[in-house]
């Protein structure tokens, strides 16, 4: 699969340590094939430890002694999950992302590259998204817990950067789809439900395949593989700006992209969309002229991306569904 790393990064070794929070995730795996493939040192833990416990996670960071931070750890889900979880989105959100950043500054971490989401901005804000949308309006119900934990984040690393000179960013994803995403359609985003319904739909024979919503939402999706290589871009650049919107460019229908995965797998059934269930944000996508500006764009088209994340299924769909 085509992907940007080339474009910015050698394999020679750079002397700089890494630990990713949260790399056993589809962003953190992502992120730490890319480091290694780039010569950097990951540092991670012998054993799990949970990131929402203090004085465990100090002890991480200072026992690791990283250079720098990315910190992917994060509860994640689709619309299901956010209103089925809403306290603990917002708890272990709050918890994990306050004791990682406080920790990095009390080890004197270099740099820390937080992943938010696009989920910060309003729900009606203007489009694309601009990062100075911020702060600007209410949000989307069926997710404000997650965003609101994110948005404090993105202060707390403001407020760090300003009272002690830490060099902590944030960056703002599209929806990401790629290897090793969640799969379970109780907690998954909407490619991965859609790919797992479609294929088990074309396995099983079913006459159909039913997706939340009218179908009519407009979404924006962005290959793992590319959005790390905009992280990386981005810290390897000695001054850059804090909040940076990571983007693929363009957006697609929820209906359009559940007939694509359908083309794709080759599923010959019907596409049924229930109206019943909520749609979320109308439309969300990023305005990326920053990055842009800065000589980062993506290189995966979505057809592409899809695809082999479609044949990445198909070859791990028994582990996944365990």
């Amino acid at each position: 699969m085509p992907n940007g790393w080339s474009r910015y990064h050698s394999n020679e070794p750079k002397g700089i340590r890494v630990y990713v929070a949260g790399a056993r995730g589809m962003v953190g795996s992502a992120l730490g094939r890319r480091l290694q493939g780039a010569g950097y040192t990951l540092v991670q833990p012998a054993v799990r430890v949970d990131l929402r416990d203090q004085k465990a996670t100090h002890e991480l960071i200072e026992d690791l002694k990283p250079d720098w931070v990315f910190l992917a750890a994060a509860k994640v889900g689709g619309i299901y999950a956010n209103k089925t979880y809403p306290a603990e989105f917002i708890y272990d959100n709050l918890m994990i992302q306050s004791n990682v950043i406080h920790a990095s500054h009390q080890s004197r971490v270099k740099k820390l590259l937080l992943l938010g989401s696009s989920c910060i901005y309003p729900k009606f804000a203007p489009q694309p998204l601009r990062e100075e949308y911020l702060l600007s309006g209410e949000l989307e119900p069926t997710n404000e817990p997650y965003a609101v934990a994110k948005i404090a984040a993105i202060v707390m690393a403001r407020s760090y950067n300003r009272q002690y000179g830490t060099d902590f960013l944030c960056v703002m994803p599209t929806n990401l789809y790629g290897p090793n995403d969640n799969f379970d359609l109780q907690t998954s985003h909407v490619v991965a439900a859609l790919i797992r319904k479609t294929h088990e739909a074309k396995v099983s024979g079913a006459e159909f395949v039913e997706v939340w919503g009218t179908g009519t939402p407009l979404r924006e999706f962005l290959h793992v593989d590319d959005m790390t290589d905009a992280c990386l871009f981005l810290m390897e650049r000695e001054e850059t700006a804090k909040l940076v919107n990571i983007g693929y460019g363009s957006d697609i229908s929820v209906r359009d992209l559940a007939l694509l995965i359908k083309d794709i797998a080759g599923y010959e059934g019907e596409i049924r969309f229930n109206p019943e269930m909520p749609d979320g944000t109308p439309r969300k996508l990023l305005d990326t002229t920053l990055l842009t500006s800065l000589g980062w764009k993506p290189s995966i088209p979505l057809r592409e991306g899809l695809t082999a994340v479609y044949r990445w299924y198909v070859e791990n769909a028994d582990w996944q569904r365990r």
